[in-house]
Formats: structure tokens, C-alpha cells, sequence
């Protein structure tokens, strides 16, 4: 897949999660009686995928650093019980 690919399709499933949310917050909103507009509802929903992405690009991070590290220390010890 190429980047550009890539991006188009990242680009569609977040506009897809947003505009889920948003309604279903709206909708939310309106079956318990608090009646919110669906602009509000879409900047919360906004608000909320952001976080999420931000929580999944400091994962993905986390497990490529310990992925780096868990090699390092795989090699380390291997090439200890050779010696």
C-alpha cells in the first residue's frame, strides 16, 4: 500500500469514527432529554478522536521502542550463552 493510500484511507476511517460519534452522542443527548445541537455534539466527538489518536501513536511508540529494546537484549543474551 502506497503512502498516499495510506493516508486516504486513515483519513476516511477518522472522518468515519468522528461523524459516528457525533451522532451518536447526539443521539445520546436526546434519549435522556438533553437536548445538545449536533455542532456541539461534533466538536466533542472531534475532541475525543483526537485524544484517541494521540493514545495510539504514544502505543505504537511505546511498543517499537520496547521492540528495539526487547531485540538488543535478545541478541545480548544469545551471544552470551555462545561465549
Amino acid at each position: 500500500m502506497t503512502g498516499r493510500t495510506r493516508l486516504w484511507r486513515h483519513t476516511w476511517s477518522l472522518t468515519a469514527w468522528w461523524l459516528l460519534l457525533a451522532l451518536a452522542l447526539w443521539l445520546l443527548g436526546q434519549a435522556v432529554n438533553q437536548a445538545t445541537s449536533l455542532t456541539a455534539c461534533a466538536a466533542s466527538s472531534a475532541l475525543m478522536v483526537g485524544i484517541g489518536e494521540i493514545g495510539d501513536w504514544l502505543r505504537r511508540r511505546r511498543a517499537a521502542h520496547r521492540g528495539q529494546a526487547g531485540a538488543a537484549a535478545e541478541r545480548s543474551r544469545s551471544h552470551h550463552m555462545q561465549g
